[in-house]
């Protein structure tokens, strides 16, 4: 079917609007391109440097001719989802030098599990780290010895992160390599029941541990749909991805086979061969917006709103939020994926998965399939799946239908006929909220405002009972310049609880929430932020509050509001402790959440 001529238009709002960014981009990527193999360029004593520990592949990276790629990875032991990447160097280097070429680590990047920081200092220090990943990633790569780099990274802000430093390096092509999800534990509702049993003070600490370790109990990805996942969603719909890559467990025959096969396939799409395939290519006008649509045909994370705008603008493209909203009315819910749903991405990779969802995406006019991607063009080849044949990697047409129609469904008949997340506008500023897993009589809430200033007053006013009515939790100087804009996940089972007590209750804020919130309503993002003098900073206890996800507004009902002095906060506890007080310059300088939230680009 030919492209929806409303998601063609929005393409070419997107096109004409970053025309000037993005010519200047590509220019800058073909001066780099055409000054060649960038090794050649290097002096013997550079050379003799960046060789000297490479063992058997020495003779063949001082001959020059072989392609050489860098790796440049997020492994560290404490995260689940990167703890498989301890064994993928050798895996790559092996692979790299049985198909003529050589591969060397260029550097690490830093990676934060926000489920460890989750509520805590350290949280303020997450959305940053995303930038720092960028400008790790950036002096890994600035040895320039590199004819391709493959970028091993999963989790939350990594992979923004090694998008940004991929799209920086324009000319160099890139391959994202997965790790994979972990095996299914204990269900996803069952840990949230039991998280919301100890809020309540129904279960005990003991309880509570025993289902958190029975849910996160392996190496590999989170099974819920939260930010870790839609990213590994995003590099299959924009084209950094092997077909069918993102979804397969770690340990497994195929998930090794596919790191070997991507490190063939970035050997093969260098400068030196004849498929040449830079980033900048990849990462055009048309990958973005095939982004946006899996992001809302998923029901996917959020922290993605603030994520692709940064990503895009490293690549020169200008994304704006009227891009999400018209994205989201087109595009229809296809997948219910915890918290969307009860089923795991390993229930939604059985269903059909990534394959399926593109195939029928695409037969209905909703993806560009006119794209370069690291495996070739076309976007068709990723409703394809990889299978292991007689110990031979193929690649085979996918499911024709969904496998499991409570998870996955046909474009044609979705769960809803609009994307997961719904851009919000009014008084309060510009936000955003979830709605795929609210339910429908949530999706509007009228009640009174309570004022917080951290999420910690939050859970002490709820230890008191103080919360008896309906209320609008508004927790404010929460934006990236307050504080570094942590995610307020950790109320989730409290505002849950009051939920469930027939309260009818959401949360307005200029934070984050976490990629696994969605069943409390919660505006997020707002903008202007608090601590830059926006609206938030002018309501008061007892203004009324209206939250509405179906018009698309956020409104404050209080007469000569706009008259009101805005309310100055005591910030200087958020910048001392946990690493807080390197972060200051950040805080400063750090775009607004409209702009990606965003201090590298």
């Amino acid at each position: 079917m030919s492209l929806n001529p409303r998601l063609e238009a929005v393409t070419e709002r997107i096109r004409t609007r970053s025309q000037a960014r993005r010519t200047a981009y590509l220019d800058r990527m073909q001066r780099a391109a055409e000054a060649g193999v960038t090794r050649a360029h290097l002096s013997c004593g550079n050379q003799a440097h960046a060789y000297a520990a490479m063992g058997p592949d020495k003779d063949t990276l001082a001959e020059g001719r072989a392609p050489n790629l860098g790796i440049v990875t997020a492994y560290n032991d404490m995260l689940s989802a990167h703890q498989p990447f301890e064994t993928f160097p050798d895996i790559i280097r092996n692979a790299a030098r049985k198909a003529g070429g050589t591969a060397q680590v260029a550097g690490g990047v830093p990676a934060m599990c926000d489920g460890v920081t989750q509520g805590q200092p350290g949280m303020q220090l997450s959305l940053f780290s995303r930038d720092v990943i960028a400008l790790s990633a950036g002096v890994a790569m600035s040895h320039n010895c590199f004819d391709a780099a493959v970028w091993l990274g999963v989790c939350d802000k990594i992979v923004p992160g090694l998008v940004i430093a991929a799209a920086t390096f324009s000319h160099v092509p890139a391959v994202f390599i997965p790790a994979g999800p972990m095996t299914s534990g204990l269900p996803n509702d069952e840990k949230a029941k039991i998280r919301q049993q100890f809020a309540n003070g129904e279960v005990g600490r003991d309880a509570l541990m025993a289902a958190e370790m029975a849910s996160y109990h392996g190496p590999g990805t989170c099974t819920f749909y939260g930010t870790a996942n839609t990213n590994q969603m995003l590099m299959e719909f924009m084209g950094l991805h092997l077909p069918g890559a993102s979804f397969i467990n770690p340990g497994t025959p195929l998930r090794e086979a596919l790191t070997v096969a991507a490190t063939e396939r970035a050997l093969a799409i260098t400068a030196q061969g004849n498929d040449y395939r830079p980033a900048g290519k990849v990462l055009d006008e048309r990958a973005f917006v095939n982004g946006m649509v899996g992001l809302m045909a998923t029901g996917g994370s959020t922290n993605l709103v603030l994520h692709l705008p940064a990503m895009a603008r490293a690549a020169g493209i200008e994304l704006a939020l009227e891009d999400f909203a018209e994205v989201s009315e087109l595009v229809p819910l296809m997948a219910k994926v915890y918290p969307n749903g009860l089923a795991d991405v390993n229930h939604f990779h059985a269903a059909g998965g990534l394959g399926y969802m593109i195939g029928e995406l695409l037969d209905a006019g909703l993806l560009h399939d006119d794209v370069c991607t690291i495996a070739g063009d076309g976007l068709k080849r990723y409703a394809q799946e990889p299978k292991l044949k007689g110990g031979n990697l193929v690649w085979e047409d996918g499911a024709g239908e969904t496998l499991n129609d409570r998870i996955l469904r046909p474009a044609a008949d979705p769960f809803q006929k609009t994307g997961g997340l719904r851009q919000l506008a009014g008084s309060l500023g510009q936000g955003g909220i979830k709605t795929s897993a609210v339910d429908p009589a949530r999706h509007v809430i009228e009640a009174r405002a309570r004022i917080f200033h951290d999420q910690a007053s939050v859970k002490e006013a709820f230890r008191a009972g103080e919360f008896t009515e309906d209320t609008i939790v508004v927790v404010r100087f929460q934006g990236p310049a307050a504080n570094g804009m942590p995610e307020l996940h950790s109320l989730t089972p409290i505002l849950a609880v009051l939920q469930d007590r027939g309260l009818k209750v959401a949360l307005v804020t200029d934070g984050r929430m976490s990629g696994a919130s969605g069943k409390v309503p919660a505006a997020i993002h707002v903008a202007p932020e608090a601590a830059k003098g926006g609206p938030l900073a002018k309501l008061r206890d007892g203004d009324l509050v209206r939250l509405d996800a179906v018009a698309g507004r956020l409104d404050v009902l209080a007469d000569g509001f706009d008259a009101r002095e805005t309310v100055e906060a005591d910030l200087t506890g958020d910048a001392y402790g946990i690493g807080r007080e390197l972060f200051a310059s950040f805080r400063e300088s750090v775009g607004d959440s409209t702009k990606g939230a965003a201090v590298v680009v």
